[in-house]
């Protein structure tokens, strides 16, 4: 039996999620905000949010994979000390109470990189929520 979070192909995985009691583009709104995403990138990313584009902020280098405005960016992603890149998807999906905001990062070479990411982006969305009751 495997330990959680390791699979079979993709090494080792993490999903955290948070439904919010907003719509869902204002849920997008809040994630893709400076503020936002200072939250996820460290600082403000100055880059484009299309495929192909890459970037290099303070937490993680990599490139955009997919974006479809207003419910998904999937990218690749790696911190300063990883010599491997790991792959983050992030997806807004309207719930019956809200918004879902759900963070899947894959590829992580061990669990203490899994628990690692699993404590940033359950942070993240901590903050992502109480910067969301605050408007």
């Amino acid at each position: 039996m495997r330990p959680v979070g390791s699979t079979k192909s993709q090494g080792w995985e993490i999903g955290v999620r948070r439904t919010f009691p907003v719509s869902a583009a204002r849920a997008w709104d809040a994630l893709m905000s400076k503020s936002g995403l200072e939250l996820w990138f460290g600082d403000d990313p100055h880059f484009a949010f299309k495929k192909g584009e890459s970037f290099k902020t303070q937490i993680a280098t990599g490139e955009i994979r997919s974006y479809t405005e207003g419910s998904l960016v999937r990218m690749t992603w790696q911190p300063p000390e990883w010599d491997f890149i790991s792959t983050l998807q992030i997806r807004v999906l309207p719930a019956k109470t809200g918004a879902t905001i759900s963070i899947h990062h894959e590829k992580m070479q061990n669990n203490n990189q899994r628990e690692a990411m699993r404590q940033h982006w359950t942070a993240v969305l901590d903050e992502l929520g109480r910067m969301l009751k605050g408007t």
